[in-house]
């Protein structure tokens, strides 16, 4: 797959301001081939909020815990770890990133020369931190949005003013040249709904993509399979694709159509320094305190959900996954579960995800 006119406007992009992400970057491909991950870092740094969101897929890892946390350090040896390795992308998330107190301190941990940083926020604070953000190294962000009913919203997020200060994020985000772009969370219901087709022609308009995050059954929506996509909607969504500028995990990127990118093209890292597959397969494939990244990495790809080429969302679409390996094994246990107790010999990697077939 050739690279399309916006990925190539990225790369020059890059090129002219961040060369050291560039040269990582233009690598991608090469690592793809050999069987190596392109991993973007999902940096669960702290998990304090200042919203209850209603589908919040972190409740059960908030909290009391007595058990050792990230701190700038660790993250500084995470990241260099993760640059020895070619990988060239972190997002920072929670939590919330915009109420954490090092939230300086984090940025240069991670290195803003040699990585593309995004960050996570609902937005509620956004207008007033943006520029902040941007001075210290934050390349996008990513804002959370759940409607273009303010009421639905605010009620959706758990904080009355929510829609309004999300808005005034996005409005000083564009006033001062900060990228940025709309997360939703999107149910098989909503999927098919007029108002999903108004939210993306609305924030289409404005010069903004959507990323749509399917309703995952894990965290505040554990067990609640009625929200789940199929196939056919993916297809839907598919076509959705051709005529707005929306984009799911499973949008080829980088020139490569990874299908699932849980360890392959993303992994997830807690505030307690376990790694997961992605944010919503609770189950541990290692931890940057005990073991190198490079060992978990290896760890996550010898399991062929991860290490082979799976053309769905498991987490969303897969159900028969969902109840064996999700439902069975990690529901009702403190997460996230050991991959040991969720995964077993007969779940070992067998055609790697780049043999398609």
């Amino acid at each position: 797959m050739g690279l399309s006119a916006k990925e190539q406007g990225r790369r020059d992009y890059l090129k002219n301001t961040k060369p050291r992400v560039f040269e990582k970057v233009s690598g991608f491909t090469e690592k793809y081939n050999r069987g190596e991950s392109i991993a973007l870092i999902q940096l669960q740094y702290n998990y304090i909020c200042n919203m209850k969101c209603e589908h919040c897929s972190i409740k059960r890892f908030q909290g009391k815990n007595d058990r050792r946390r990230l701190t700038p350090a660790d993250v500084k040896i995470l990241a260099d770890q993760a640059d020895a390795l070619g990988l060239a992308r972190f997002v920072i998330s929670g939590g919330e990133p915009t109420v954490f107190p090092d939230l300086d301190e984090l940025v240069a941990a991670i290195g803003p020369d040699r990585f593309f940083i995004n960050s996570d926020t609902n937005g509620y604070l956004l207008a007033e931190k943006a520029q902040h953000m941007k001075d210290i190294g934050i390349d996008r962000i990513q804002l959370s949005i759940d409607s273009l009913d303010a009421e639905a919203h605010d009620e959706f997020r758990g904080l009355p003013g929510a829609f309004a200060h999300a808005i005034a994020g996005i409005e000083e985000c564009q006033r001062i040249g900060l990228p940025v772009y709309i997360q939703t969370v999107v149910t098989k219901e909503r999927l098919h709904s007029d108002e999903f087709l108004k939210f993306l022609t609305h924030f289409n308009q404005k010069g903004l993509g959507v990323f749509v995050s399917f309703a995952k059954p894990v965290g505040a929506w554990e067990g609640h399979f009625d929200n789940l996509i199929d196939k056919n909607d993916l297809a839907f969504m598919h076509e959705l694709e051709k005529k707005y500028q929306v984009f799911t995990h499973l949008t080829p990127g980088y020139g490569l159509d990874m299908g699932c990118i849980g360890v392959k093209g993303f992994i997830t890292v807690t505030e307690y320094g376990d790694v997961q597959p992605c944010p919503y397969i609770h189950t541990s494939i290692g931890n940057i305190f005990e073991e190198s990244l490079a060992d978990i990495i290896k760890t996550g790809m010898d399991i062929k959900f991860f290490g082979e080429h799976v053309d769905t969302c498991l987490i969303a679409e897969d159900l028969p996954f969902i109840k064996k390996y999700v439902a069975g094994h990690i529901y009702g246990k403190p997460v996230p579960v050991p991959y040991k107790e969720v995964f077993d010999d007969s779940d070992r990697t067998v055609n790697p995800y780049w043999k398609k077939g």
